[in-house]
């Protein structure tokens, strides 16, 4: 099995300086150089395994390659459409802002400056989150030009229907979310028909309703109709197409949505949107010609936009099924981990709680190390499932209080290998035999004297390093029926001394500088206490680190025996409301 290794984030910095590099170079219109250093950046992090700048880097290269050469317009969209696949992956807000960005470029430079605002607008909010790379400032500098054009307010303008086709095809080719893509197929088909309003309605077979999120002239909500009512009904049920140049003079006109809303429609063109097998999906509704009434030429037009339309509406529908499947089995997995781990501690009353507090070390950890979301998810699940071979121990040794004898201790030794055999049965992708490595090397010592493979050094997974810490730092900082809490001194001390031997060094050091009220907030699941607004305000600004200088030295002012009292009172767990 490949071995995959975890580094903190920021030893990524070589790969984010050359991103960096790259956005100046196609500021100095140097588009060749940012490439390369794109490239580089996509090598650098593709070796770490970061699918979060691995998708700013694909999004990125998609812009360069379009600057160098227009012509590459397909392959720059296949290059931001696997950007936009990895950032809804990791979900990492850098990896979409730069997703929405490149993209809303991009239609900009093709002129087609409403999706081209989408995509700005969308930036521009997960900007307000994160601005990693600080594009906000160009960002609100494209979306106040596109505003102060006269095409974006609404003004129709007359379009040779060759040009409509293309600039229609084009704006809907790389996009995958069902509600902006009806959204712009609905304007776009507006301004190539010259029409004052468009709705473009998907059929849900499962429920026989029609349903969009587009109603240009009103708020954007979702309509939904039984499919056998209306005029879009009427086309989907039989198939025809209507266009009807006086409404009121129309039986099958329902009136009574122009009361409600004000409109008062005139002229309609309802066509149904057939797929290659010449199913019907949905319908577009387009009203009111500018000019007159709906010709045979806007019929044809109509049926040409339906050819590109339903291919992406199609995928684009596709796509949204993935992503709810994917959600679906991410809720499933989970769940199942957390039965898994459930049953441990139904099994084992003294350690109640032990992996739940170890999976919340696991992550201040991860945050103080500044590691991606990807590999935070695999060390949480790992934790949580870092000691289901305990499932194997019997229930003599499991639940003795007490001191072991060596013979029982080398029986509870062997959960480490039950974990690995339970989850390396259950091993279905990637990411599982990932886990599965990090949860049985919990009890690896980095000079190579753990169990049970008697791993050394980085030969021990990153993770499974990380789970080391704050296994050890639980065991010895909760409470047993046949001990008390280990004082914090005693603790820490152990962590400094066998830094080197037990654990990475590294790691402990970075764990020493978490802030303390973090520390406590987990302590404090253990027995469901409040932790005082006042005094996490003050404990926030001090580390573990701090704690035990504060302890240790002799010349310890006034101060800093209160800070080191007040963390002793909610460490003990004799917490007064």
């Amino acid at each position: 099995m490949e071995k995959l290794e975890y580094k903190k984030s920021r030893k990524n910095n070589n790969g984010i300086a050359l991103i960096k590099d790259a956005i100046q170079a196609l500021n100095k219109e140097n588009p060749e150089q940012a490439k390369k250093d794109f490239s580089d950046a996509l090598t650098f992090f593709k070796n770490k395994n970061s699918i979060p700048y691995m998708s700013v880097c694909l999004s990125f290269l998609g812009l360069t390659d379009y600057i160098i050469d227009k012509n590459n317009y397909r392959n720059s969209l296949a290059l931001m459409h696997d950007g936009a696949y990895m950032a809804d992956y990791s979900n990492s807000n850098t990896a979409k802002l730069v997703n929405e960005f490149v993209s809303g470029s991009i239609y900009y430079s093709e002129k087609n400056d409403k999706v081209a605002l989408l995509h700005y607008e969308n930036a521009k909010n997960f900007a307000l989150e994160n601005d990693e790379f600080e594009l906000i400032t160009y960002i609100n500098a494209q979306i106040s030009a596109i505003k102060s054009f006269d095409e974006y307010n609404n003004v129709p303008t007359q379009n040779d229907p060759l040009v409509s086709l293309v600039k229609i095809g084009r704006s809907i080719t790389a996009l995958t979310d069902i509600n902006v893509l009806l959204k712009v197929i609905a304007e776009e088909t507006r301004n190539a028909m010259r029409a004052d309003r468009c709705t473009v309605f998907i059929y849900d077979k499962d429920k026989n309703e029609l349903w969009s999120k587009v109603a240009l002239g009103m708020d954007s909500q979702e309509i939904r109709f039984p499919a056998d009512k209306g005029l879009a009904g009427y086309v989907v049920k039989t198939g025809e197409t209507l266009n009807i140049a006086d409404a009121y003079n129309d039986k099958r006109f329902n009136k009574d949505v122009d009361s409600k809303t004000g409109y008062r429609t005139k002229t309609i063109l309802c066509m149904p949107i057939k797929n290659n097998n010449q199913e019907i999906i949905g319908a577009f509704q387009v009203l009111n010609k500018l000019d007159g009434t709906f010709t045979k030429n806007d019929e044809d037009l109509l049926v040409a936009i339906g050819g590109s339309a339903s291919i992406a509406l199609e995928n684009a529908q596709l796509f949204e099924q993935q992503k709810q499947l994917y959600k679906e089995q991410k809720e499933l997995f989970e769940s199942f981990i957390n039965t898994l781990a459930s049953s441990i501690d139904a099994r084992d009353k003294i350690t109640a709680g032990h992996s739940s507090r170890v999976k919340l070390y696991s992550m201040l950890l991860a945050d103080q190390l500044e590691l991606d979301d990807k590999t935070k998810e695999l060390i949480e699940k790992a934790a949580i499932l870092h000691d289901i071979g305990k499932i194997g121990i019997r229930d003599s040794v499991l639940q003795k209080e007490g001191k072991l004898t060596p013979e029982e201790y080398s029986h509870i030794q062997e959960h480490v290998k039950i974990t690995h055999n339970i989850l390396d049965n259950i091993s279905m992708s990637s990411d599982f035999r990932i886990i599965t490595e990090i949860a049985c090397s919990h009890h690896e010592k980095y000079d190579g004297t753990g169990y049970y493979r008697h791993l050394k050094g980085e030969k021990i997974p990153f993770g499974g390093r990380i789970l080391a810490v704050a296994d050890v730092f639980d065991a010895i900082t909760s409470r047993r029926h046949y001990r008390d809490k280990m004082p914090i001194k005693n603790v820490i001390d152990i962590l400094i001394k066998d830094s080197g031997t037990h654990f990475d060094k590294n790691l402990v050091d970075e764990f020493l500088k978490i802030s303390v009220d973090k520390i406590i907030k987990v302590f404090l699941t253990e027995n469901h206490n409040r932790f005082k607004t006042d005094d996490r305000k003050i404990l926030c600004k001090y580390n573990l680190r701090d704690i035990y200088n504060f302890i240790v030295n002799e010349n310890v002012n006034s101060e800093q025996k209160s800070i080191v009292d007040l963390f002793n009172y909610y460490y003990s767990g004799n917490i007064q409301e």
